[in-house]
């Protein structure tokens, strides 16, 4: 079996890390599987939503230190390459995945992993869950798009503060400040994401690829232009035969059935 476990159901492509004694630590092979199964899952008609979680207690605790360091010509280590190579294209892809994707947190998300849940569309967590900008423990930077993403997402003070002091977030102050969207107890918690990305998948895929095209191309616009790129958007949107089954279903009180077309 190798490091990563790709299962389908109900149109739910879910992507578990799977080293699990070494609580889903990323190494080079795992960022190449985990890149493949991403892009295989973004092609597949078949597949309406992305679940990212980890195998065993931990959803990864990040880099695998225990593997040897990249060294430059001069043997001095060299963290760029590494970076470059595995981490910046995979927050990239999960950043532009046609596909939604949820990070289902089933426990610690430490150093970059707790970057690349944040650069997923939607962050779940089980109870006892946490995240942490570890780096500051080992004399890094957060990695991973950290400085881009959690800045956005909790203000700047805050952000050094948790990158400074590397303190862990537990899952309901996880929650609070909007770095996950809900909070399930561990019992219940695989049963939990599977019932909600199985809603989501029931959901109009085009209009939600467009609502994400939206929002990220909101980092860079103006006003202005954000709204003419709505008009846009609204525009193959309303002619979409998923717009027309949602009306209808609206007037005829029942759920609507969206194809994505």
């Amino acid at each position: 079996m190798g490091e990563l476990q790709v299962e389908t159901l109900d149109n739910v492509r879910t992507l578990t890390l799977n080293r699990p004694a070494k609580l889903n630590a990323f190494t080079a092979s795992l960022h190449a599987e985990l890149r493949a199964a991403l892009d295989a899952a973004g092609r597949d008609e078949d597949v309406k939503v992305i679940v990212l979680t980890g195998a065993g207690r931990a959803f990864s605790s990040g880099q695998d230190l225990t593997e040897e360091l990249p060294r430059d010509s001069q043997d001095r280590i060299d963290l760029e390459p590494a970076v470059t190579k595995d981490y910046n294209p995979l927050i990239k892809q999960i950043a532009t995945s046609p596909k939604p994707v949820i990070a289902a947190l089933n426990g610690p998300a430490v150093g970059a992993a707790m970057n690349i849940a944040l650069a997923c569309d939607i962050a779940l967590a089980s109870r006892s869950a946490t995240l942490q900008e570890a780096f500051a423990r080992i004399a890094l930077i957060p990695d991973a798009g950290g400085t881009w993403l959690l800045p956005r997402l909790v203000g700047t003070r805050r952000a050094i503060a948790l990158m400074l002091t590397a303190d862990p977030i537990g899952a309901a102050e996880a929650e609070r400040l909007g770095l996950v969207y809900k909070v399930y107890e561990d019992e219940t918690f695989a049963q939990d994401v599977a019932a909600f990305a199985a809603r989501l998948a029931r959901g109009p895929a085009l209009a939600y690829r467009m609502m994400r095209e939206a929002v990220l191309a909101s980092a860079d616009n103006d006003l202005d232009t954000q709204l003419a790129l709505e008009a846009r958007l609204q525009k193959k949107a309303g002619a979409s035969d998923d717009f027309i089954e949602g009306v209808t279903a609206f007037r005829e009180k029942r759920a609507p059935r969206f194809e994505g077309r």
